[in-house]
């Protein structure tokens, strides 16, 4: 195995990333010991992807902080009770505590999407349609012409042969 063409398969990349598999992890691991060009090239690309994420990154918007905030106070400020009854913590029966954990549940399941996208949709959906349609007509006209040019060239054949 040549070692260039391992660093450049995209593995390392894969482990920094998180998506690669136990199998990939462990080779690396093996071949990080083993060369120290692997090491230096997981180092090199480590940097990269930091630079790239602190320095390209998208910053929020300016009032994105301040929504999160009001959030959180919002639930500091309200107590929480893993229990829809409304029962404490001293009447549980489980010992497991459920009260680092918040209740995520949204408002919807279906997604928005802005309404000259929606009619975009519809557009190209019933041109789809339109489309389609004009296709098989036009492929069966087409077999239509074929099968009366075959008994035009029969018919022809059989006239000079009398």
């Amino acid at each position: 195995m040549e070692i260039d063409k391992y660093i450049e398969s995209g593995v390392i990349e894969s482990y920094l990333l998180g998506s690669a598999s136990d199998k990939e992890i462990e080779e690396l691991m093996h071949l990080k010991e083993r060369f120290p060009q692997v090491a230096l090239a997981m180092e090199e690309i480590e940097a990269d992807i930091s630079h790239i994420t602190m320095n390209l990154g998208v910053p929020p918007p300016p009032s994105t902080f301040n929504k999160i905030e009001d959030r959180v106070n919002e639930l500091i400020q309200t107590p929480f009770s893993p229990y829809p009854d409304g029962r404490s913590k001293d009447h549980r029966s489980n010992t497991n505590s459920r009260e680092n954990y918040i209740e995520v549940e949204g408002n919807s399941s279906h997604m928005r999407v802005h309404k000259i996208w929606r009619w975009l949709f519809l557009i190209v959906f019933l041109l789809g349609k339109i489309f389609l349609a004009f296709a098989i007509y036009f492929y069966l006209e087409s077999r239509q012409y074929e099968q009366r040019v075959q008994e035009l060239k029969q018919e022809l054949l059989r006239m000079e042969q009398k």
